[in-house]
């Protein structure tokens, strides 16, 4: 019996713009070069299309129907029998000093502070119909795989279990519930801000993400 030919990647990455306290987002700058970064130097692996580049709005229910709308166009006219779909989700912590890789999502919106459309839901289900606000929703990605990958390239990186109640976790718990539907993979990563961790490095870093993503399907 011949063996199967290895599936197709597709990888769709969304970013942040501003927010409270983050004038300059880190991930809409990513987010933006990230398809001209790779094709220029040859980044992205055989097999991987990189179907598209979104940057959301730093908000939680107001902006959910352009949510959708990105995660259903990023699959349109896929043949999913054959490919993989992955959703990479990149969101900007603060204070971080290494990348972060969340490995879920809670069924709750609690915001520090309104998010940019005015909003500030307080112990609030994210999916009223998921079972309350203890939900959580994992990755299928394979994330001590991937964290391996990176490490083994020299990025300073962890795992977290907590991606805060704020709109990372918002649109992660949204993307993870959307990804289980369609039989897809979703994974958010915290990057740091441009001024702890270059912005050059910070591009190679999610170049880096895609390769080991797409290796550890």
């Amino acid at each position: 019996m011949g063996s199967q030919e290895p599936k197709a990647v597709t990888i769709n990455v969304t970013g942040f713009k501003k927010f409270q306290g983050i004038a300059h987002n880190p991930t809409e700058t990513i987010v933006n070069n990230l398809k001209n970064f790779v094709e220029s130097k040859g980044l992205l692996p055989a097999g991987v299309t990189l179907r598209s580049c979104t940057v959301l709005e730093t908000a939680g229910s107001g902006a959910l129907p352009v949510l959708l709308k990105v995660l259903k166009s990023g699959i349109s006219g896929i043949d999913t029998k054959n490919e993989h779909v992955i959703w990479l989700h990149l969101g900007v912590d603060g204070g971080a000093r290494k990348f972060t890789l969340e490995q879920q999502a809670v069924n709750e919106a609690s915001f520090f502070c309104p998010d940019e459309l005015g909003w500030q839901p307080m112990r609030q289900p994210i999916v009223a119909d998921d079972g309350g606000i203890f939900r959580k929703r994992q990755t299928t990605c394979s994330i001590e795989a991937i964290l391996r990958f990176l490490k083994n390239k020299g990025y300073a990186a962890m795992t977290s279990n907590d991606a805060g109640l704020f709109i990372c976790n918002y649109v992660y718990y949204q993307s993870l519930r959307f990804a289980e539907q369609k039989g897809h993979k979703s994974l958010f990563v915290h990057v740091p801000l441009f001024s702890t961790i270059n912005e050059e490095t910070q591009m190679q870093f999610v170049a880096s993400l895609l390769e080991a993503i797409a290796s550890t399907c």
